[in-house]
């Protein structure tokens, strides 16, 4: 029999820690070995109860989450998931927590409020993400050692010239567990003059307008959250907005990012085969697919109809990947037609574009 996989809390309240223990030992492989109320009081539990995954509050007294989460991954580097709130403040702490370390999130049980159904079913997901998780290297700012915010000092960005066409090319690219940063590094080398890029990222509402906003001041290129009816331009890039699918549409010539409310696909919305497979209907062998880090099959099916439409699809390798599962399902799947690190996925999008400009 397997062992449980043992999980140490830790946050301020009472009530979150009971609230959060009770749904994980309702699970039948978790075990929560012990519940911490600061930083101080984790570190020991931390190095007597040996866990195999810490839930992490990101606002807490004494010592903040942002400061321990730092201190542990230098001192003794273990799979951490953030409970955040929802706050902006609570959003900005997450992203900086998830560049020093963090494999990812969820958003705090409102105790005012029942318990979603499926809130405990998430946040088992993303333990049993976390405990199979290939930690990275954090990302930390030299001017403060690491903890503090890294200043996004928004990049000039080249204004768009009136009645400009749409994008010919579109990169789709689709994320989960380890994504906000594969996607920042995909990103930010991107040339002004790049397609046009819709991207899924599994993140709920509130989080991804940030998430945006955070890249569009690190990148050459606009990042914006999609919005309905946007028309998908050269050197942009869209985010699905948590609790809708992004996909894309060619309307009299013009290429237009589309939300939908539909039901979720493999439990997510926004869901990348919504996404995947409309870039197959509509775009076809103007398409280029990139698959990165995730848990899941997410993207598989439709990767697969780009494929078969004539698209040219990249999925980040193992060894570069938190989580292989989503590549994997793809490359499975028959869908890939390369498989390539993180830090090669753009130039070689990038190639693929160029030479599918040269053939028009």
């Amino acid at each position: 029999m397997n062992r449980k996989i043992r999980v140490l809390v830790v946050d301020d309240s009472r009530m979150i820690r009971d609230v959060l223990t009770d749904i994980l030992n309702e699970q039948g492989d978790i075990e929560v070995v012990g519940a911490a109320a600061d930083a101080y009081e984790a570190r020991d539990m931390v190095r007597d109860l040996n866990p195999d995954v810490v839930t992490l509050d990101v606002e807490m007294p004494k010592m903040s989450g942002l400061e321990f989460l730092d201190k542990l991954m230098r001192a003794r580097p273990i799979p951490v998931l953030m409970i955040s709130s929802f706050t902006e403040r609570g959003s900005e702490v997450t992203f900086r927590a998830l560049e020093l370390g963090a494999v990812d999130f969820v958003t705090k049980p409102k105790l005012n409020e029942q318990t979603p159904d499926d809130y405990g079913a998430m946040i088992a997901e993303k333990i049993r993400a976390a405990k199979s998780a290939r930690l990275k290297m954090p990302r930390r700012s030299p001017e403060d050692g690491g903890v503090g915010q890294v200043p996004v000092v928004p990049v000039q960005k080249r204004p768009v010239p009136r009645g400009v066409k749409t994008a010919e090319t579109l990169i789709v690219v689709g994320a989960s567990t380890g994504g906000t940063e594969a996607i920042r590094e995909f990103l930010v080398g991107m040339p002004p003059d790049c397609p046009g890029i819709a991207i899924v990222q599994h993140m709920p509402e509130n989080f991804t307008r940030m998430f945006a906003e955070r890249l569009n001041g690190l990148c050459q290129i606009t990042v914006k959250e999609a919005e309905h009816n946007d028309a998908i331009l050269p050197g942009h890039a869209y985010v699905a907005p948590g609790g809708k699918h992004l996909w894309v549409k060619r309307d009299q010539g013009q290429l237009i990012a589309k939300l939908s409310t539909e039901p979720p696909m493999n439990l997510h919305r926004p869901s990348v085969d919504f996404l995947f497979l409309s870039a197959a209907k509509y775009v076809g062998a103007d398409a280029i697919g990139v698959i990165m880090t995730g848990m899941g099959r997410d993207g598989a099916q439709g990767m697969l109809e780009m494929k078969n439409a004539g698209a040219w699809n990249l999925a980040q390798d193992e060894a570069s990947s938190v989580i292989f599962g989503m590549p994997r399902e793809a490359i499975e799947a028959g869908a890939v037609h390369e498989v390539a690190p993180l830090n090669k996925l753009r130039e070689r999008a990038l190639a693929r574009a160029a030479k599918k400009e040269t053939t028009r």
